[in-house]
């Protein structure tokens, strides 16, 4: 990876740039290719994602009590459940080439196969509201009851056993297999994120800072990642306890979810902010404007090595490139300072834009780049650089003309 680039200067011809926004020297931000499909039912309220056996997306629609099917080049099929407001939920993969979801409203745990046959299993505890689901390490599937205060186990043949957990009305919520054999979740009400082993042996973690744990997921790094829904926090927890906190910069977010991408870096929805952000293992985040807002909910890797988003509000399932540049720069004396977080999924070029007040002016750097997984970090100087006074310095990754992936942008005053 490049260090250093020499003060030549050559004239931008506009190709990634046809696909990305018109920017001012002004501004700063950033911006992702991401592509928007609407279910056929309106107002279905796409909710629940993840990747299926079959190299589909498969989501739930909470209102439009339907469970779908997105193939990647964004061909959507839905299969309806039976039973009227059954309200399906989050949504995983099974150990037996399943489809398994919660159905809060309905109380039971649904089963699809892949060619939409389908099978429904009741949870014990009447009005358990049953919302997050995961496949654990011993062949068995995993799921939270948010109103029973349980853990529910059910087996691939139908079997459910239910482990109570200590803190009474604690909200249990997201569910996720951990590194270390056991299942992790988050306690929504009690401020916790709780640990289950395969006996159902349960350990309680404190969150604080962090309120209000939702969605829940294995880190890249060996630990585990979760959001607080309402303080605009992402957390980090080790397998032994520690708690690391990051603030999402902008207030009132509303995170919903995260998830390992495919770059090696962690993705995570903004539910009132109407973003999806990034965030590395070493706490660099970026925010990427969703195009028609729609409150981005839960959120994948997809099996072309990008990200598949549900938006509630917009009844939309969407899809991001699994790109970021985790970008920043500073001016001092005659140098420009550009450090990056760089990582994306599949190979690209990797151009410096230079743009004034009146539009891109100058591009000085291209190189095409492998996939970078995970996050490189690295620092461009440009010295001596020329006095432009104040300009816009935007990164861009693409794969060809009018092929941008993602962009990120700052201004700095290069005065001297």
């Amino acid at each position: 990876m490049h260090t250093s680039i020499t003060t030549k200067r050559g004239y931008i011809c506009a190709t990634l740039l046809l696909t990305m926004p018109a920017i001012s020297a002004a501004q700063s931000g950033a911006w992702s290719n991401i592509v928007e499909y609407t279910p056929p039912t309106p107002n279905a309220q796409a909710d629940g994602i993840t990747a299926g056996p079959d190299g589909n997306l498969w989501f739930t629609e909470f209102t439009g009590n339907n469970v779908g099917r997105i193939t990647t080049a964004g061909v959507i099929a839905e299969y309806p459940l039976p039973r009227p407001n059954s309200g399906p939920f989050l949504i995983t993969a099974g150990p037996d080439g399943a489809l398994w979801f919660a159905e809060q409203n309905a109380n039971q745990i649904g089963r699809i196969t892949t060619a939409g046959s389908l099978t429904q299993y009741p949870v014990p505890t009447p009005a358990s509201q049953p919302v997050g689901i995961a496949a654990g390490p011993d062949g068995a599937m995993w799921f939270t009851e948010r109103s029973g205060n349980k853990i529910g186990r059910i087996t691939t043949a139908g079997s459910v056993t239910e482990y109570p957990i200590p803190t009474p009305a604690s909200g249990p919520y997201g569910i996720v297999a951990g590194p270390d054999g056991a299942l992790w979740f988050s306690e929504f009400n009690d401020n916790k994120i709780g640990r289950i082993t395969t006996a159902g042996v349960i350990t309680q973690f404190a969150t604080a800072p962090i309120s209000s744990p939702q969605g829940i997921t294995a880190g890249p790094d060996g630990a585990l990642w979760f959001i607080g829904a309402y303080d605009n926090m992402v957390g980090r927890i080790t397998t032994a306890g520690a708690i690391t906190a990051y603030l999402v910069p902008n207030s009132n977010s509303g995170l919903v979810d995260i998830t390992a991408g495919p770059d090696g870096a962690l993705w995570f929805t903004e539910y009132a902010g109407g973003d999806i952000g990034r965030i590395t293992t070493t706490g660099v985040i970026t925010q990427f404007p969703v195009p028609t807002d729609g409150n981005p909910a839960w959120i994948t890797p997809g099996p072309d090595g990008a990200l598949w988003f549900t938006q509630q509000g917009g009844n939309k399932v969407s899809r991001a490139p699994a790109c970021g540049l985790g970008f920043s720069a500073s001016f001092a004396g005659s140098t420009l300072a550009m450090n990056f977080n760089l990582g994306t999924s599949t190979p690209a070029t990797f151009d410096v834009v230079l743009i004034n007040s009146t539009g891109p002016f100058a591009a000085p750097f291209s190189d095409a780049i492998p996939a970078i997984v995970p996050p490189t970090t690295f620092t461009m100087n440009w010295s001596p650089f020329p006095n432009l006074g104040t300009i816009t310095v935007r990164p861009e990754l693409g794969t060809g003309p009018g092929q941008g992936l993602c962009a990120e942008w700052t201004t700095v005053n290069t005065a001297q």
